[in-house]
């Protein structure tokens, strides 16, 4: 038997397993061991939880009993003192900022999977946590930029005027860019979005935006679809021509990053300086350094009017949506994971392979 176990998170990100998804799981091999309201943040109950099958029991008991625990926060020692070194450990690990902890895994040769490290293929799609996350984190973006935008964000004409539509630059068109610029234009903005990646330029078109771009940047062609370090010529036009979009913008969001790296810096001080009182930048790669000069990751700050904001977890504001979407990742994950049994997994599969973090 499978026994899955579900800790609460001590801050609000996603829940690896809802009520609804519960069903999907074969209940003769399958059993879930919850801990006590670890659905709080998402608004499930524990009793809805014990509605569909499940137990709900305390946290030493989880890391106890569980032979596959689902996470999305890091573990602190006082689990991992109590969790057996056989338990496979699946979720958001976030190895790339959460060295100490990936590194505690790998020395106690816990086996360890982490989907931020899935590979951009076709088979992963349904996997793919991360474009699930960025594109509620997307959508998100918006509505915080209009409700701290002191303007308006579509045209309206009036007995006493007419009022312009918000002017909105999105900096980087992967799936959170592209949401963001579906919604903006949803609300009535005039959108223009810049990317690297010439591949994406249908795209933003067929979203309504003017798609803005700097000739001779590098391929992303063999990155897996991701931003990729550019050369110094390239990226001096790019400062010019972002310089001269986000000064003329009411709204920026940026979403540029490069995993593994700092993110890449689209956005400098002098810039923010040149924009006009009232402009919003959302910066969603706050916590690999920003794309703006200026940004402080979780914090909201006023520079000389502007207000630029840094959080790189907007998704998980949607905590009850982004748990229903990470959890049908989760299902999809471990049933390719584990499909021949705990005990058979294997480490030769690509999906595996990119994903596994501990010692086999």
């Amino acid at each position: 038997m499978i026994q899955i176990g579900i800790l609460k998170s001590s801050i609000k990100t996603p829940l690896g397993v809802t009520p609804d998804t519960l069903k999907k799981w074969p209940a003769d091999t399958t059993s879930f061991l919850i801990e006590k309201n670890a659905g709080l943040w998402a608004h499930f109950s524990d009793d809805k939880f014990l509605a569909e099958g499940a137990k709900v029991v305390s946290r030493a008991e989880v890391l106890e009993q569980a032979n596959l625990l689902v996470i999305s926060d890091v573990l602190s020692d006082q689990d991992l003192a109590i969790l057996p070194t056989q338990t496979l450990i699946v979720g958001l690990l976030n190895p790339h900022n959460n060295k100490d902890f990936t590194a505690q895994l790998k020395s106690r040769n816990q086996k360890a999977f982490a989907l931020e490290m899935l590979p951009r293929t076709s088979i992963a799609q349904s996997m793919d946590v991360l474009s699930a996350m960025a594109s509620l984190a997307g959508y998100k973006s918006v509505i915080l930029a209009a409700n701290h935008f002191s303007g308006y964000f579509p045209m309206l004409t009036t007995a006493a005027g007419t009022v312009p539509p918000a002017k909105v630059l999105i900096l980087g068109a992967g799936v959170a860019g592209l949401q963001a610029i579906a919604t903006a234009k949803r609300l009535g903005a005039v959108v223009e979005a810049f990317d690297v990646r010439k591949a994406v330029k249908e795209e933003v078109e067929s979203l309504g935006a003017k798609f803005i771009m700097v000739e001779g940047m590098q391929s992303d062609a063999d990155t897996g679809g991701y931003a990729v370090v550019q050369k110094e010529e390239a990226l001096a036009a790019q400062r010019e021509l972002i310089h001269q979009k986000v000064v003329k913008a009411d709204i920026v969001i940026t979403t540029a990053s490069i995993p593994g790296k700092a993110a890449p810096r689209l956005i400098e001080g002098v810039t923010v300086d040149a924009m006009q009182p009232g402009a919003v930048i959302i910066d969603l790669a706050a916590a690999s350094g920003g794309n703006c000069e200026l940004t402080k990751n979780e914090e909201v700050i006023n520079h000389s009017g502007v207000t630029i904001i840094g959080d790189s977890q907007l998704a998980y504001a949607l905590t009850r949506e982004a748990s229903k979407l990470f959890s049908v990742n989760i299902f999809n994950f471990t049933s390719h994971l584990i499909k021949e049994g705990l005990e058979a997994i294997n480490f030769e599969d690509q999906i595996v392979k990119s994903t596994f973090i501990g010692k086999n």
